[in-house]
């Protein structure tokens, strides 16, 4: 089973009119059927609200003007969900279960906030976790709560208040969006399990929208996951993207991690651009695939990443349960190996 630990479904559905249940609209690459086809089980699904003040709100006139707004806004897409008929992971017995029932067709979603405006105070964490929230990420521009994406800024007094409030909830973190001073906030007061849905590396594309390689570290020292974005300039500065793109990114990853078992996938494909911007296909796929394996390979008495590229997104089901402290999935199910990295990309790939 793959997971994919960024994907925008109600927002593509209610600010574009894009249904996940029908076949992708032309120039576009996910739904339900292309998903599942692709043998993706498990998705967090995300709950995005864009801010009128964001001059990049994500090109819709769906935008909030206050915390009220971006609340019903979020609302609207946890019905949309529901609608869809799909199932949420809530905790660690409902986790097991699905992981146990699993079988190629069936698909569910783990919820993630991107961007916590729609929390109007800290103190309705609870009325979001009740619907089923698990995962939050402060950020995306700048909020209520934290700097954020071309906003530097660390956590405000209302951030930290939210911290405290997740911690009490047992929520994960998500530092995706997070500005520097943010993500150095955090690291200094969070002690619960934490991740980056959907950050590729600074050094391989400059800009405050990556991570460092510390930040990488710093997550997989806490037993965190990062999964890897296939938008195109989060993959290289200038140029189309090809799958090579992609195997750098998750590569150099796992090298500051220490291990592939700290990588996923996070692929924010259709959020907020169609196929043209994602990556594209080189001539050989396995050659691409082969080169992960390859790059993983340690030094002579290394540890032997190479032969279990196996798992890549296999650490985020414990993680999903609040295992902050474990690594890896003693599942098979969730070991991904190159062929399934070669089929998921493929299928992505139009």
């Amino acid at each position: 089973m793959i997971a994919d630990a960024h994907l925008d479904i109600a927002w593509n559905a209610i600010s574009a009119g894009r249904g996940f249940l029908q076949p992708p609209a032309p120039g576009y690459l996910v739904s339900r059927s292309s998903l599942v086809a692709a043998e993706v089980g498990l998705v967090f699904a995300t709950l995005y609200t864009a801010p009128a003040r964001a001059g990049r709100a994500m090109r819709t006139r769906f935008v909030y003007e206050n915390a009220h707004e971006a609340n019903l806004m979020a609302t609207a897409q946890v019905n949309y969900y529901h609608s869809c008929g799909l199932d949420f992971v809530g905790d660690r017995a409902g986790l097991a279960a699905y992981v146990q029932g699993w079988k190629k067709g069936k698909l569910a979603a783990v919820l993630l906030m991107e961007g916590a405006d729609p929390i109007e105070t800290p103190a309705q964490l609870g009325a979001w976790t009740e619907r089923g929230v698990r995962i939050i990420g402060p950020a995306w521009g700048k909020t209520r709560y934290s700097g954020g994406t071309g906003a530097p800024g660390g956590l405000t007094e209302l951030g930290h208040q939210l911290l405290k409030a997740m911690r009490r909830k047992y929520v994960i973190l998500d530092l995706s969006h997070m500005a520097d001073e943010a993500v150095a906030d955090a690291f200094a007061l969070w002690r619960g399990p934490i991740m980056a849905s959907h950050s590729n590396s600074r050094a391989l594309v400059p800009g405050d929208r990556q991570l460092t390689d510390e930040a990488v570290a710093e997550i997989a020292r806490r037993g965190g996951i990062v999964g890897v974005s296939f938008y195109g300039k989060h993959l290289r500065p200038s140029g189309r993207p090809t799958l090579l793109d992609v195997v750098k990114h998750i590569v150099h990853h796992a090298r500051a991690a220490g291990g592939p078992e700290h990588v996923g996938i996070g692929s924010d494909l259709d959020g907020g651009f169609d196929a043209r911007h994602a990556h594209r296909r080189p001539g050989q796929v396995e050659g691409a695939a082969g080169q992960v394996a390859l790059a993983l390979q340690p030094p002579a008495g290394g540890r032997d990443h190479g032969r279990q590229l196996a798992r890549l997104p296999g650490a985020l089901p414990p993680l999903i349960a609040g295992e902050a402290g474990r690594r890896g999935c003693p599942c098979r199910k969730h070991r991904l190996t190159v062929l399934q990295l070669k089929s998921i990309l493929a299928t992505y790939t139009r």
